[in-house]
């Protein structure tokens, strides 16, 4: 039986839906709307698109609430995105994306009409009735969007709330134990559950200087040695993940055992479709 009083419990919740929002950005049918929409393809679509319900804001609230990307890389594309495509057209593209996306990858128009499809976006959606906006801006900027009416719009929409959400709570928690963007990151990479520290650089836009002063104020922490986490270091990020999995436990809480059981039955049968139908390229499984 699931428990939201149970810092795993919460996690294998939040695992079990997160799928069903995050794959989009490795779905070809996200740069393919946006674009369409007007954005340039790749990292401009990403940041946009993301950024979107907080409206046409600036590099540095989105480098702040990313938190873990090089400012230079998002201000090489923000505020220049807003020019291409406003925000509410940005949206409309994403959920359009979304939508497509899930289609596909669940094995088409009968599948995704499928009873576990409501069912499970009836329960995500009761899931973040329990959600406060307070200090979760990133969370709060996507709560402000109406709810889609079809289920499977709506099953990702949730989904998204859950994850923004939960994020944000962690952004607090790296903040609270004094990890900057990059420190996080790096800390994370080399655990080895993640990204590799090429792809990690790639995609975050940090430099290799960057990276090696990280590393090295990491090392003068007692956090890090010889490119691996010391005993302080994977306590430390064994309290982060315990304390973001308390601070995104609402939810949980708020279906009860049963539901939740219920949320991570169908959370995991749907999320399998989309890895079985390739929705993450190798060794990039829920790592953005």
């Amino acid at each position: 039986m699931v428990s939201a009083d149970h810092p795993a419990d919460v996690a294998r919740a939040h695992r079990a839906v997160e799928p069903l929002h995050n794959h989009l950005y490795f779905a070809p049918e996200h740069d393919e709307h946006l674009s369409a929409a007007g954005l340039r393809p790749g990292r401009m679509c990403y940041f946009a698109g993301r950024a979107a319900p907080m409206g046409a804001v600036g590099p540095g609230l989105v480098t702040a609430t990313f938190y873990n990307f090089a400012p230079a890389v998002v201000a090489r594309h923000l505020p220049r995105a807003w020019t291409l495509a406003p925000p509410e057209q940005v949206l409309a593209a994403r959920l359009a994306a979304a939508r497509a996306s899930l289609t596909r990858l669940l094995g088409g128009p009968e599948a995704t009409a499928a009873p576990e499809v409501a069912e499970l976006a009836q329960l995500v959606r009761e899931a973040c009735a329990a959600l406060t906006p307070e200090g979760r801006p990133l969370y709060a900027g996507h709560a402000d969007l109406p709810w889609p009416d079809e289920p499977l719009p709506a099953l990702w929409h949730g989904a998204t709330l859950l994850r923004e959400h939960r994020g944000d709570g962690h952004v607090a928690t790296l903040l609270r134990h004094g990890l900057s963007g990059l420190e996080a990151l790096v800390t994370h990479t080399v655990t080895g559950r993640g990204f590799t520290e090429a792809a990690a650089k790639a995609t975050r836009g940090w430099s290799d200087e960057e990276w090696a002063a990280a590393c090295a104020a990491l090392g003068e922490r007692g956090l890090l040695a010889d490119g691996a986490l010391t005993d302080a270091g994977r306590e430390l990020r064994a309290a982060i993940e315990a304390e973001t999995d308390e601070l995104s436990a609402a939810p949980w809480r708020h279906l009860g055992a049963e539901r939740t059981a219920r949320v991570v039955e169908l959370g995991r049968l749907l999320s399998g479709r989309l890895v079985a139908a390739g929705a993450y390229p190798t060794g990039t499984f829920a790592a953005r």
